[in-house]
């Protein structure tokens, strides 16, 4: 099917063609042709299931990146991601493309928010170009001079001063690591050309006998002081003088290794150096991978650039940071046996200024510094002292060994206090601040830094080209909403949409022209509010001369697009046509898809007409929440009902229920290993029986995994094959239908159905494989049939006709229901499930969990589950929550879609804000409640939802 043509008022003037795809083929889009706009913000939209990743994705970005390493040489194309060629019959006016996907968010401990959005490199260079050393006894900025130097020392000298200018008698070793004699010495100063020495303030020359003996008789540590003479001078000012200086201090520095001295004769000595040492200490030369943690060269040998270690955990040893210290802050010192060192900390802290009423959390760093190193005498011991006195008991008694243990986990790194660094990068400061100093700063810091930054004309403009590219990156990530975020937070402590808008803002950094950019849900994690701030992005590269395809199903955006292309008008099969192109109020107008019709209001998802009722008195509850930027607060989670986590993006959403709710119930049942987030304490966790964490991951890794493998109906249609007449006169059992396991599948695809064709230099082919035919199964295997049907033949039925065609099989029936319940109907039973959306893999495990029946007294909890779901999908979803519901379940969703959040039955409402301005408990309620509320930005924006 071929889109209708653009309308005139979407057509713009420009010399560049518009991008034809003809003929697309790729997975379940049927023969269509599509004309793309060129510098165009273009909205691909429809159900899930209908084509859009295959259209955006499989078929435009895999084209245009494809055709772009293939312009490359056959040496480079080697090194490079190969993409095979897309099922499409001819492409015309396509250019270079970016994707700009949801990608998994990488779970390294050293990946950061400053080394993902690529900040983290410039600000190495910068330190590297700018930084000043500053020597680590006395804090004095350690220079290395230049010849230029020393004459402008020279200039200070009053007219007529006599002065030398020379190095200090050489001492050196040779092959055998013996020092050289003083007559070597001076033979090679000969060999060299210099003859003279001065030897306080007189000259000696080395050619004479009488004065070189002189020279060989005085005691070694008077020899030290002796200057060998490279010039001697009048000063006065003149720039000759000036430049026979620098040259005689250039030689100088050549040939003593980087030292050279002028003396005043009858006056002072000044020593100079080429290298940068102060006090007698050397410092290192700082370098671009003097600053990267990821390198032995600049990581902390302590921690090995982690930025944390094994040892005493802080949020153990003071697990409520509301106490002050008079109230029992530190948790080890409150038992009776050690109470005495609490006694001696509130006896000294006075007299150190440490307030004793204060919470622990509001106490300056110095002060928690004084707390945990110590004073080094008996006043105080201090918290990591006395854990090591703890330490060195342990070894013999076992309570001691119990005792360290429940202080035990990950710690900020003692010696680079978190900033992954070795001393010498940290001794490295530019305006005053050391680049882990900058890295703790959070985004709208660093960039208010870096906008003031205090440094000379001269490193200005060495820096300049680097420090315009950090505070415009700094700029981007302003501009998507993260302000709030650090440069060194981990980037898997962030959510989704964070680390998707940072994904972004780095795309932002280097904005190309004439390219086509791709986006995949860019609204994912987006409160309403920030929506018209993601618009205004995306318009900039549209601005820039780019093209904008964004594959998305907010209304927000897709009213602010140029261009709407929507697929459908189903899923699978019964999709994959472009059933509307042109713009929404065309879209509107016609009323030919699924999208219009709720555009238009002739469909919508309906406000529940009775809500469960919240009973407190079964519920879990979190008291004194304060991971991340969580403030102090208390939560219930009423059971048995839907209760909806929302608040702006970063207000501590994902912090509550991951890392406090979720990790602390797995911790209770099943003895989860990892860190529960920072709280007082969590109750009410024994009234369920476990806790669910439902995403949009594949449901697979393997290319054999579908959705008849992952609901384990497969292994009640292979036992129905091996009970046929013809499976069981030939001896084969349930395995023996399995294309996991060698037996009756192809051995020459080994199941796969099709075989990996490596090309070397070109993109490798996935081709069908010969022997099968891309059925997996041995001719033999398909002569056994089940009612008229082979193995590969039922494996290819829909969920609609296999419902049909197992209708006398009821446990199998029964779970094929489940599927067709949950909006899956169309699906294949032997659909790879690589080839499902991400709406698709969340559904698919929904009906899982539904299909069981012992599914009950479970939290289930969902993180943004409307992502790459269209509003008929949604109704769908509320369907499938409905049904967990019904079988006496729990579900906490964290979402920012009107249409769910309306269908809750409680409502978690954190901010206000982001960051440091957000964490608090702004409302709770219904959401008839929330709406009512002006103090809450969900309920200004749920509000309208009411008024449809």
């Amino acid at each position: 099917m071929t889109t209708q043509r653009l309308s005139s008022s979407a057509v713009a003037e420009t010399s560049l063609p518009d991008i034809v795809l003809k003929g697309i083929n790729t997975h379940n889009l049927a023969n269509i042709s599509v004309c793309i706009p060129r510098n165009r913000f273009v909205v691909l939209t429809g159900v899930s299931g209908s084509g859009k990743s295959s259209l955006a994705f499989d078929t435009l970005y895999a084209e245009g990146h494809r055709r772009y390493v293939e312009s490359l040489s056959a040496y480079v194309r080697q090194f490079l991601e190969r993409m095979p060629r897309p099922d499409i019959e001819s492409v015309e006016g396509i250019a270079p493309a970016i994707a700009i996907e949801q990608k998994p968010i990488p779970k390294n401990p050293r990946s950061t928010v400053g080394t993902v959005s690529e900040i983290y490199d410039y600000l190495r260079l910068l330190y590297a170009r700018i930084g000043k050393i500053y020597s680590r006894d006395t804090s004095e900025l350690v220079l290395k001079h230049t010849p230029d130097d020393v004459s402008l020392q020279a200039g200070f000298f009053e007219e007529g001063t006599k002065f030398y200018v020379g190095f200090l008698f050489p001492s050196h070793e040779d092959a055998a690591h013996h020092l050289c004699s003083v007559q070597d010495e001076i033979a090679n100063l000969l060999k060299k050309g210099f003859f003279r020495v001065v030897a306080g303030d007189e000259i000696l020359d080395l050619n004479h006998e009488q004065e070189c003996k002189r020279l060989l008789d005085m005691p070694k540590g008077e020899r030290a002081n002796v200057l060998v003479l490279v010039d001697r001078f009048v000063a006065r000012n003149d720039e000759k003088v000036f430049s026979r200086i620098s040259q005689a201090a250039e030689s100088c520095f050549n040939e003593s290794g980087g030292y050279a001295a002028l003396k005043v004769v009858g006056g002072k000595s000044y020593l100079f150096s080429d290298r940068l040492e102060l006090n007698g200490i050397e410092y290192q030369e700082p370098s671009p991978q003097l600053f990267a943690f990821n390198s032995p060269i600049g990581a902390c040998t302590t921690c090995q650039g982690f930025g944390r270690i094994a040892g005493i955990d802080e949020n153990i040893v003071v697990p409520d940071k509301s106490l002050s210290l008079k109230e029992g802050a530190i948790a080890c010192w409150n038992s009776e046996k050690y109470r005495w060192h609490l006694r001696q900390l509130l006896s000294v802290a006075p007299s150190l200024g440490i307030p004793l009423d204060e919470p622990y959390e509001k106490l300056s760093h110095a002060h928690k510094d004084i707390i945990w190193k110590g004073l080094g005498d008996e006043r105080l011991k201090g918290i990591r002292p006395f854990f090591a006195e703890i330490e060195k008991e342990s070894g013999y008694k076992m309570h001691f060994r119990v005792f360290l243990s429940r202080y035990r986990g990950y710690a900020i790194c003692p010696d680079c206090e978190g900033s992954r660094l070795n001393p010498d990068a940290r001794l490295v400061r530019v305006s005053g601040r050391h680049i882990g100093e900058v890295t703790r700063m959070n985004i709208a810091e660093a960039s208010e830094f870096f906008r003031n930054l205090e440094i000379s004309p001269f490193d200005r403009k060495v820096a300049e080209a680097v420090l315009e590219e950090i505070i415009k990156r700094l700029g981007y990530l302003l501009d998507v909403g993260l302000n709030y975020l650090t440069l060194d937070r981990l980037t898997h402590t962030l959510s989704g949409g964070e680390f998707q808008r940072i994904n972004l803002s780095t795309s932002l950094g280097s904005p190309l022209v004439g390219a086509i950019y791709i986006l995949d849900e860019p609204s994912i994690g987006l409160h309403q509010c920030d929506s018209a701030r993601l618009i205004t992005l995306l318009r900039r590269l549209r601005d820039l001369g780019n093209t904008v395809v964004v594959v998305e199903h907010d209304r927000e955006i897709i009213e602010a697009a140029d261009e709407v292309i929507d697929l459908g008008p189903y899923a699978g099969r019964l999709g994959g046509e472009v059933v509307f192109h042109g713009t929404v109020d065309e879209m509107k107008r016609s009323g030919t898809s699924l999208t219009a019709d709720y555009f238009n209001g002739k469909k919508c998802i309906p406000v529940p007409k009775v809500r469960r009722k919240p009973d407190f008195s079964a519920c879990i509850e979190i008291t004194g929440a304060m991971q991340n930027n969580l403030k102090n607060i208390d939560v219930r989670f009423p059971l048995n009902v839907m209760t909806c986590i929302t608040g702006v993006s970063g207000s501590g959403k994902s912090t509550l229920v991951n890392d406090i709710l979720n990790k602390g119930i797995m911790k209770e049942k099943v003895g989860l290993k990892e860190q529960v987030g920072t709280h007082r304490s969590i109750s009410g966790t024994w009234m369920v029986d476990r806790v669910e964490h439902v995403d949009q991951s594949p449901i697979g890794k393997s290319s054999r995994s579908n959705p008849v493998t992952y609901l384990k109906i497969f292994d009640d249609i292979r036992n129905l094959f091996s009970q046929t007449r013809d499976a069981k006169a030939r001896g084969w059992k349930a395995g023996y239908f399995s294309f996991n396991i060698p037996g009756g599948r192809c051995e020459t695809c080994a199941g796969e159905g099709s075989v990996h064709i490596e090309m070397q230099f070109l993109a490798d082919i996935e081709a069908l494989c010969e022997d099968c035919g891309g059925l997996r199964y041995k001719p033999e295997t398909l002569e056994v049939e089940y009612h008229g049907l082979s193995i590969a033949a039922v494996l290819d039925l829909t969920v609609e006709e296999a419902i049909t065609f197992f209708r006398d099989e009821k446990a199998v029936a029964r779970k094929l229901m489940v599927l067709e319940e949950v909006g899956l109907g169309y699906i294949r039973l032997g659909q790879s499930s690589s080839t499902l959306s991400g709406g698709e893999a969340q559904r698919l495990k929904l009906a899982s969990f539904i299909a069981h029946a012992d599914t009950a007294h479970t939290l289930f909890i969902f993180d943004e589950p409307t992502t790459g779901l269209h509003f008929e999908d949604i109704k769908k979803l509320i369907l499938c929550f409905e049904k967990l519901l019904e079988q006496n379940n729990t579900l906490v969703i964290i979402e920012h879609n009107p249409d769910i959040i309306m269908q809750a039955d409680w409502i978690i409402d954190l901010g206000p804000g982001a960051g440091d301005k957000g964490g608090s408990l702004v409302a709770e309620g219904t959401p008839e409640e929330i709406a009512a509320m002006e103090h809450s930005l969900t309920g200004l924006y749920l509000k309208p939802v009411f008024e449809r």
